[in-house]
């Protein structure tokens, strides 16, 4: 259910991103004074490769989980594979024919009066003025951004992916009382999440004589009536939470008693544990994987090698930003007992940083390659990167802004969901995407390629050749 909820959230915000990304292209073409045809040509031409491109780099993130060796986090990826597929068909198929039978009545039925909306040309707009701030000033510009993306790197640093231990689960009832009355007790919060050993053809007895006997063991039993054949079940409990980082060395310890016997280890914590080892020991090639293959398309749509690399550069930032949001706010706990009655958990759950990755990771390169395209489009036409800059900045900001916060509000739905895990999900996609669109694409995308320069557009011969592109080579600009 998860799963297919979790498809129907980002399909429904994807297609709206790239719905969003069509229209308002097709609107800057008949505000120019073209014709209903050559304005749907034009929004085809530019905007039609844009949703292109951004899908399939979002298709690349959620692929990439089918390499990840967990069932339900291949069906997210296997099913999610599915949402930008059918948005970009819809997108480049029955939108053009919608917009071809509205023309040019797409814009008489408004919202809002016409006298907040219409303010002529992008470029004489709120965007525009801060294009042009950007283009003037962009050091101070990049040096605030950066400023708020370590500090948030600095938090996104310390993730500890684990299950929240048992005091900090948030609720109230019969299964809250309980807790309470065992802490009261002095009991051990290890009995949550006991050790189960499995004893095949073995002494179960003398298995848990040797269990009471490891460091870190408050007791163990063999019952008698757990078994069957030849197998039998102990029972150990931890004198810590099962979720803790002690825990730990206790799982090691007791994997090294048992080495070598017809016992093996199993129950909640050292499962748990082996999910996280199992999963993050092939993360690191699964990023490698999608940075690589993202940089190859980037490479290929925007003739340049410095563009793609500084866009895969900052989607990993603005994804280990999104990690310290939700550190800062769950797993350290600033805010979330005062909003969300969490205490603070010490740890964030396993698959949610994973699931934040795939999701985010192509989420947010659709906002860079929407602005890419406006800028590269730009500098095609007039040889200026700093016009180009100030121009794709002027067109697509209020674009992006809009695209993100239609996501973020929907993703936000999902913190009022009681599990503490789906607030961690939710609150972690909604803030890294409005993070994304304001810190990443409206202060750093900017500010650096004004300060690159003419080398934004770099693409050796030797480059472009495999790619299967035209080279381009940045002449001197004009000041």
């Amino acid at each position: 259910r998860i799963v297919q909820f979790l498809i129907a959230l980002v399909g429904l915000g994807v297609a709206i991103d790239y719905a969003l990304l069509m229209i308002f292209r097709f609107r800057d073409e008949l505000r120019e004074g073209e014709d209903v045809e050559t304005a749907l040509v034009e929004t085809m031409t530019h905007a039609g490769r844009s949703v292109i491109v951004s899908g399939t780099t979002v298709a690349v993130g959620l692929l990439s989980m089918v390499a990840l060796p967990l069932p339900f986090i291949r069906s997210i990826g296997i099913g999610g594979l599915l949402i930008p597929a059918v948005s970009v068909v819809a997108a480049i198929t029955l939108l053009p024919a919608l917009l071809d039978l509205l023309g040019t009545r797409i814009n008489r039925a408004r919202v809002l009066p016409k006298r907040l909306v219409d303010r002529g040309h992008p470029e004489d707009g709120p965007w525009g003025r801060w294009a042009r701030l950007v283009m003037r000033r962009p050091i101070p510009v990049a040096a605030v951004g950066l400023a708020v993306v370590g500090f948030l790197l600095y938090y996104g640093l310390q993730l500890h992916p684990a299950q929240a231990q048992a005091k900090d689960m948030p609720g109230s009832g019969d299964a809250i009382q309980g807790r309470q009355v065992l802490t009261s007790a002095g009991i051990t919060s290890g009995v949550y999440t006991p050790f189960v050993v499995l004893v095949d053809h073995g002494d179960p007895n003398a298995v848990a004589a040797k269990l009471r006997a490891t460091p870190g063991i408050a007791g163990a039993t063999a019952p008698k009536t757990w078994h069957r054949g030849s197998l039998s079940l102990v029972e150990a409990f931890p004198s810590v939470d099962g979720a803790t980082n002690a825990a730990k060395t206790i799982i090691g310890d007791v994997k090294a008693e048992l080495s070598g016997t017809s016992a093996s280890l199993g129950g909640v914590a050292p499962e748990n544990r082996d999910f996280v080892h199992a999963v993050y020991s092939n993360f690191p090639y699964v990023l490698a994987f999608v940075v690589l293959l993202t940089f190859l398309l980037l490479a290929r749509a925007f003739r340049s090698l410095l563009l793609p690399l500084k866009a895969v550069i900052l989607n990993l930032v603005s994804l280990g930003a999104a990690y310290g949001i939700i550190v800062f706010i769950f797993q350290i706990g600033h805010g979330a007992h005062a909003i969300w009655g969490v205490n603070a958990t010490q740890s964030i759950i396993p698959w949610i940083p994973l699931m934040i990755f795939a999701f985010l990771f192509g989420l947010s390169m659709d906002y860079e390659v929407f602005m890419l395209t406006r800028m590269r489009e730009a500098y095609d036409e007039t040889g200026r990167t700093q016009d180009a800059v100030a121009l794709g900045l002027a067109r697509t900001g209020k674009l992006v802004t809009s695209a993100a916060l239609v996501l973020m509000f929907a993703f936000f739905v999902l913190a009022s969901s009681p599990g503490v895990d789906i607030k961690q999900f939710g609150i972690g996609l909604a803030a890294g995407i409005i993070f994304d669109a304001t810190i990443i694409r409206a202060l750093l995308v900017p500010a650096i390629m004004r300060l690159l320069g003419r080398w934004n557009w770099w693409l050796p011969h030797w480059a472009a050749v495999p790619l299967r592109t035209r080279a381009s080579t940045p002449v001197i600009e004009s000041a």
